[in-house]
């Protein structure tokens, strides 16, 4: 197989799994294609060289943030949601903001330039390896916002033990 068939699945496999993520009834069906899309993207970051970049893909979204989603799932009261209409009459708008929103990224992507080079080329990449490329620069120049990025998660967590606490 070429590596366009590949990456042809992969979009196609991708795609299928993401409509089925927002319209299955059940929250668990949609949360369990979630899964199957995680582990798709994480094949793709392989199918791309970037091996750090699939293991946290696996590790932390399709582990941590899937165990998370189907406790919150599990902890609502969602019956009455899954018998309930599901499109009233709204999908008139829905459906004109999505064709909006997509003429404006196709828009968007047609007027890209490509930018100025980075200091980590192919060859330096291959020569230091992405965990130590990525490592560098997210504590270097990106510090701060990963600082505020875990405490945005930190939040999160107190708000789901708070939550999930019994009176």
């Amino acid at each position: 197989m070429t590596p366009k068939m590949f990456f042809i699945y992969f979009a196609v496999a991708m795609t299928f799994m993401s409509v089925m993520v927002i319209t299955r009834r059940n929250p668990v069906h949609s949360a369990l294609w979630m899964i199957g899309l995680f582990f798709h993207i994480a094949a793709m970051y392989l199918f791309l060289n970037a091996e750090f970049l699939a293991a946290v893909q696996i590790i932390l979204y399709a582990g941590a943030i899937m165990v998370l989603f189907l406790f919150v799932i599990m902890m609502l009261n969602i019956r009455e949601e899954v018998v309930a209409e599901r499109f009233i009459g709204e999908w008139p708008i829905g459906v004109a903001l999505g064709i909006a929103i997509m003429s404006m990224i196709i828009y968007a992507i047609s007027k890209l330039e490509p930018g100025p080079s980075g200091e980590y080329t192919i060859e330096a990449v291959q020569k230091i390896t992405h965990t130590k490329a990525i490592g560098s620069i997210l504590y270097t120049q990106y510090i701060f916002p990963f600082e505020i990025a875990s405490l945005v998660l930190l939040i999160a967590v107190v708000g789901a033990i708070v939550l999930a606490k019994k009176r």
